[in-house]
């Protein structure tokens, strides 16, 4: 699980420097203001959420707490649902795609899974037994 942690924050935040471009460059153009705002908050979540998985990769060397291995599956499949769905709905006009627009409930799912995510780090924070200090 650790592995998977750094890989998968790896590639979201990678993907998200590519798709943050992708959208200053080639979507200023076609998007509405709204749309592309929509957009980049995709695209920043993702960036954010990225980090939280490096940092609890991190984390994981020194403690491996089943909470925060919990935490880093709910905060992927969360920006996996909640950034792809944004940027499905973004899209769906530019790739004519109607039926994309029954992304639109995936969005706070992905939402509510990245939340849980949180929820699972604020109780392995918690449960976590630190050396005491002089």
């Amino acid at each position: 699980m650790k592995k998977s942690m750094l890989i998968k924050g790896s590639i979201l935040g990678g993907l998200a420097v590519v798709l943050g471009a992708f959208g200053a460059h080639a979507l200023k153009e076609v998007l509405s203001p709204e749309q592309l705002a929509s957009f980049e908050t995709g695209v920043r979540y993702q960036m954010y959420h990225a980090l939280v998985l490096i940092i609890l990769f991190l984390i994981s060397l020194k403690i491996n707490h089943a909470f925060f291995n919990r935490a880093a599956q709910f905060v992927f499949w969360g920006v996996i649902l909640f950034s792809g769905s944004i940027y499905l709905l973004t899209l769906k006009n530019i790739l004519e795609i109607e039926i994309l627009r029954l992304a639109g409930p995936i969005t706070p799912i992905g939402g509510s899974l990245i939340i849980v995510g949180w929820l699972f780090i604020l109780i392995g924070g918690l449960k976590i037994k630190l050396p005491k200090q002089n």
